[in-house]
């Protein structure tokens, strides 16, 4: 089906092409991605955008002695189809088949693993030196996106970078977005030349005035010529500054343009930078069109572009957040929100739509997302600050120093926690209940329900100190939500949800509709209760159910260790006469993409899973 493709086995298989060829290949690499993430949804625009920056790279240098280290991973499917892992390619992001991101366990050729925004030039800068002390002669390539340049850690790798003389390229993928469109001063910085008023009037005026192909054809290559130049010296100062040679900008979508550049960066040595201007989605036309839809469009029509949709069941919790933040702005001038970068992933789009000035898309910065938030937090105002679990990791440090030494009221709103499915170990939010459950100051909460994350907004707005609230990604359990009046909850106490007089099981957040709907098959025999708070526990009732029940289950979408079953065990160690404690969540591992509804009965956290459980206990115990 694939003339040029179904050849390339290797990356020494591009060598013998000449350009005319690596262009029908790029097309046939476009078309192949089309094809497969249309039945195995993935990262689709921006992987569309780098193809002939890849495709080059792999003609030019000689992977996997060079090594290529891709920030994020999201525009990194033509390498894996180049690098011996084309038919793989359609099992991607399945059970058992091959990472949506680069994965050094996974191929020779993945030099880094990635996943989190803006790791690119540090782990480069570092694989770059190693080679150095080693003696080899490995060249080394970070490619990152302008939207991940934002990011702190990409700027430390950059002056480290500047200030040595390693021997590393930097490629500049500058598409104008990240996945919601880009924000901030660097990015405007290098974007400004094509966003001009001036510059494009008078493009389009000179543009009119030509009647013919040819002249066109001539004032398109001389004012690619000019913009070139105004480019580099504007552009070019930041990096120059830092002490990297700067080259550029080329047309990344060019692949004449793009090996022509790094033939000549192969010869150089020593930190420098290459420019690149992409279209994110370039080659398909929906994905130009609209690049943050099709950032992760889920399955598709190749053909037609058609968006094939799953029936809903309820609304998604990113969309009841929204809503209620809304809400919560209208009705309080105090309220304010910040996102690094996520505005559309996490609903606070609509406080974007209705209350622009109340919002704030700090970019890929979720340490700045956390102290600019503790910062609006002392000068008067609430802010509710929304990070991808997975993502709030990086911000472990402001959260800690920032606001919870202080005692701030920032609310800090983990989305996408527990299990995300085909996103893999580098996304899950298994680890945050642990990693915040010991932080002082700090309320940690998880609603079991979309009314309950409704109350748990009101509750940590109608109090005075730092609070987290965390909730899984996709829809919520279908509970009635917008009519309900909100409630605001006791801070720190469980609720009994069933009784019951052999074994009880305490669950937080999602878990309890499972852990409710599996004992109704055992009433009067298994208690069912809502932690809803993991900091504060509630040791009342801990100690209530300790003295009335044989043998307790905790149920957690997270790590067992120091999660909801670690705080059940620290609280109940010196009891004389203790029940029998048995946990359901994460083990001591990483967890592997796959469905959510697999990895939630992979690990016994479906409502079949614990009836089994309760079955033969229940059984056992008669």
């Amino acid at each position: 089906m694939y003339e040029l493709l179904d050849k390339i086995n290797s990356p020494a298989d591009l060598k013998s092409l000449d350009i005319k060829e690596l262009r029908t290949l790029c097309s046939e690499i476009r078309a192949y991605m089309v094809e497969c993430c249309s039945r195995n949804p993935g990262h689709l625009a921006s992987s569309l955008g780098a193809v002939e920056l890849i495709v080059g790279m792999h003609y030019v240098y000689d992977a996997p002695q060079d090594r290529f280290v891709f920030d994020v991973g999201h525009q990194a499917y033509a390498h894996k189809i180049i690098t011996g892992r084309r038919e793989e390619f359609k099992t991607l992001r399945t059970e058992g088949g091959i990472s949506g991101f680069p994965r050094m366990s996974e191929s020779p050729y993945d030099a880094f693993g990635v996943g989190h925004s803006s790791t690119s030039i540090s782990a480069a800068l570092g694989l770059s030196e190693a080679a150095r002390q080693l003696g080899r002669a490995d060249k080394v390539i970070a490619l990152i996106g302008d939207g991940a340049l934002t990011g702190g850690l990409a700027l430390e790798g950059l002056n480290n970078a500047g200030g040595s003389d390693t021997d590393l390229l930097v490629i500049l993928n500058d598409n104008n977005q990240s996945i919601d469109r880009n924000t901030g001063g660097l990015h405007e910085h290098l974007m400004r030349l094509t966003t001009s008023r001036t510059y494009n009037r008078f493009k389009t005026r000179v543009w009119d005035s030509m009647g013919s192909t040819r002249s066109r054809a001539f004032f398109q290559r001389w004012i690619r010529s000019l913009k070139s130049w105004i480019v580099k010296k504007s552009g070019g100062d930041l990096f120059e500054a830092l002490g990297l040679r700067y080259f550029g900008p080329i047309d990344g979508n060019d692949i004449e343009a793009v090996v022509h550049a790094l033939r000549a960066m192969h010869e150089l040595r020593g930190p420098r930078v290459l420019h690149c201007l992409t279209v994110k989605g370039k080659g398909y036309a929906p994905a130009e069109e609209d690049p943050t839809v099709w950032h992760a469009p889920g399955r598709f029509n190749p053909e037609t572009g058609a968006r094939i949709s799953s029936p809903r069941t309820a609304d998604r919790y990113q969309d009841v957040f929204g809503q209620v933040l809304l809400e919560l702005a209208e009705s309080d001038p105090r309220v304010v929100g910040v996102t690094p970068a996520m505005a559309s992933g996490c609903g606070m789009n609509l406080l974007a739509e209705k209350m622009p000035g109340r919002f704030y898309d700090v970019g890929i910065e979720e340490e700045h997302a956390v102290t600019f938030s503790a910062g609006l937090a002392a000068g008067g105002l609430r802010p509710f600050c929304n990070i991808y679990s997975a993502f709030a990791q990086r911000s472990y440090d402001q959260i800690i120093h920032d606001v919870a030494l202080q005692d701030l009221p920032v609310t800090l709103c983990f989305d996408r926690a527990g299990l995300v499915g085909e996103d893999g170990a580098t996304h899950n939010g298994s680890f945050d209940l642990a990693a915040f459950r010991s932080i002082p100051s700090l309320v940690v909460s998880a609603p079991a329900d979309e009314r309950e994350l409704k109350n748990l907004m009101h509750t940590a707005l109608a109090q005075e100190h730092p609070f987290i609230i965390r909730y899984p990604r996709g829809m919520a359990e279908g509970r009635e939500w917008r009519s309900a009046q909100p409630g605001i909850y006791e801070i720190g106490r469980a609720e009994c949800l069933q009784e019951g007089d052999t074994l009880a099981i305490l669950a937080i957040g999602p878990c309890v509709g499972q852990a409710l709907a599996a004992a109704e098959r055992f009433p009067g025999r298994v208690g069912v209760y809502n932690f809803r708070f993991l900091k504060p526990i509630d040791t009342q009732m801990l100690s209530e159910i300790a003295g009335r029940y044989g043998r307790i289950l905790t149920m957690e979408d997270g790590a067992l260790k120091g999660g909801l079953y670690g705080a059940v065990c620290e609280s109940l160690a010196g009891m004389k006469g203790a029940p029998v404690i048995e946990g359901f969540g994460i083990g001591d591992e990483f967890v592997e993409h796959a469905p959510q509804a697999q990895q939630r009965k992979h690990y016994r956290l479906t409502a079949g899973e614990v009836e089994k459980y309760l079955e033969k206990v229940l059984q056992d115990s008669k």
